[in-house]
């Protein structure tokens, strides 16, 4: 198992909110490109016992499948992203970057529960014709890879060069190549875990009590528990980011010094709420929190480590050093229990956002890997 630290570029503080004025080919591809849906209409049973009597998902695809499918990549998205990987993963697309539509096939789809497509709380229930709302059923991320499997299936996709996830997307990758060992020659998994942890789970259920605080959550109509979703995600950037990314990113600016009350950090806190509140739906949020507190690999398979050691494909894991959500004792524990995994550690102040803001380590990184 190799192990080494790379440090942060000088430029990472501002990749998330960098325009790119020109666009390369590969960009090009990827900005033309819309979403696609395969409707499934073989019942799916879930992990809690509850069927879903059918399931569309949403996709995007970039790129061209090459005659033996040797360039296909496989993203998985993180929690309130969506499969149009160009929204939320800019600065990995492009010529010489890891995600080349001029060069691979790149797939992602919209996970089961999201507010992006897929089968969510906003879709309509066959059984009544109304929307789901809160009567939707509790979904796993084993339920959610079941649906890309299924997907891949319809796809003729037997097998990928790259399998990649961050987060809540790497849980999905695990369950996938669990469920499916010779799915990708390459396995990625970036910020992650095997488990859930405790510490993860206090995040969710205190996001949750917030929502459920709003008293229009609950209420049958797709702006319901708006203003306790945008509470809830100020409180959870607090565990994407960690203290040394707000005191690097959010010290007061001079005009605020005259003020004993005001800080600059208060109307971040408050936009980052906001800006959420404008694209996702309660619903959902409530949604996939639960799917994240329902994950462990091990479940049904003899513990995480006997299910750890079945994993047969290239595996690369990556830390971050001050993701306090994915510590690099997580990250370690992945790489030690699959065999001939490799391990880097990306030294960053950016947290668990690191995965998003650290994008020239990890294309050089995981491009040297795979390649």
């Amino acid at each position: 198992m190799a192990t080494a630290a790379i440090k942060p570029s000088a430029e990472a503080a501002c990749r998330l909110c960098r325009g790119r004025a020109v666009k390369t080919e590969s960009q090009q591809l990827m900005a033309n490109n819309m979403a696609k849906f395969f409707h499934d209409t073989t019942p799916l049973h879930l992990e809690s016992g509850e069927m879903l009597p059918e399931v569309t998902i949403a996709y995007d695809t970039y790129g061209e499948r090459n005659e033996d499918d040797s360039n296909i990549i496989w993203v998985c998205h993180a929690l309130t992203a969506s499969s149009d990987v160009e929204s939320w993963w800019p600065e990995m697309i492009g010529e010489g970057k890891l995600l080349d539509a001029s060069r691979y096939f790149i797939i992602c789809a919209n996970f089961l529960g999201s507010h992006y497509g897929t089968t969510g709380p906003l879709s309509i229930n066959p059984a009544t014709g109304e929307k789901w709302y809160g009567d939707f059923p509790k979904v796993t991320v084993r339920d959610m890879a079941e649906c890309h499997l299924r997907l891949a299936e319809h796809l003729g996709i037997k097998r990928v060069k790259l399998l990649i996830g961050s987060s809540i997307g790497g849980f999905q990758c695990l369950e996938m190549i669990l469920a499916n060992p010779d799915l990708a020659e390459n396995l990625v998994l970036i910020a992650t875990g095997a488990t859930t942890t405790p510490w993860i789970s206090a995040f969710n259920e205190s996001q949750r009590w917030i929502l459920e605080n709003d008293p229009t959550f609950g209420e049958r109509r797709d702006d319901a528990g708006e203003s306790g979703m945008a509470a809830a995600r100020s409180v959870a950037l607090l565990s994407y980011r960690g203290g040394p990314a707000y005191c690097l990113t959010q010290q007061d600016n001079e005009e605020l010094k005259g003020d004993l009350f005001k800080r600059r950090v208060h109307s971040y806190q408050r936009y980052q709420g906001e800006k959420l509140r404008r694209r996702f739906n309660a619903y959902s949020y409530a949604s996939v929190s639960y799917a994240v507190d329902s994950h462990d690999i091990g479940r049904g398979r003899g513990g995480v480590e006997k299910a750890l050691a079945s994993i047969k494909c290239r595996t690369f894991v990556v830390g971050i050093t001050s993701d306090i959500l994915f510590t690099e004792v997580e990250n370690h524990y992945l790489a030690d229990n699959i065999k001939g995994a490799h391990y880097h550690l990306i030294d960053s102040s950016f947290g668990h956002d690191g995965f998003l803001v650290e994008a020239e380590s990890l294309n050089k990184l995981i491009l040297e890997f795979i390649n």
